[in-house]
């Protein structure tokens, strides 16, 4: 739950709003959020009636599309917008994600070579070696 200053609201991805609310917050027709979800831009959850139910990532979602409609970027160039922000959050957790697996192999590595001459094992193991400026850092990982 988070908190407001009206007090505890639900969590942006619980669907709560019916579809009406979901207009009123977003400025768009109800007929134009359907045309949205049957053009797979977004996917509001379902009651057990099949009613549909926006959450507030939906209306933050909508609010985007409705923002790039409006300065002129058509269906097919919004989608492609959508789809290349949730590359870039997904390549980015990776990414962090990553860099804590690198981490944690260093420090590892570090644990694992204590007590032995610095020099001997760091000259041979790049991962443990910061990089330098410009230089690139490539682990391999076996599946």
């Amino acid at each position: 739950m988070s908190t407001s200053p009206l007090g505890p609201g639900p969590a942006p991805d619980a669907a709560v709003y019916v579809i009406s609310v979901a207009a009123e917050l977003t400025g768009l027709h109800p007929q134009t959020l359907r045309t949205y979800e049957r053009l797979g831009l977004i996917t509001p959850g379902r009651t057990g009636g099949g009613g549909r139910r926006y959450s507030s990532h939906d209306i933050d979602l909508l609010r985007l599309i409705a923002s790039l409609t409006s300065e002129g970027i058509g269906i097919e160039g919004v989608r492609r917008i959508l789809d290349l922000s949730n590359r870039v959050d997904a390549l980015a957790a990776r990414n962090a994600e990553l860099a804590s697996e690198l981490e944690a192999t260093r420090e590892a590595l570090r644990l694992a070579t204590a007590g032995r001459p610095a020099a001997a094992v760091v000259s041979r193991v790049p991962a443990v070696r910061p990089p330098e400026v410009g230089q690139s850092i490539v682990v391999w990982r076996r599946q």
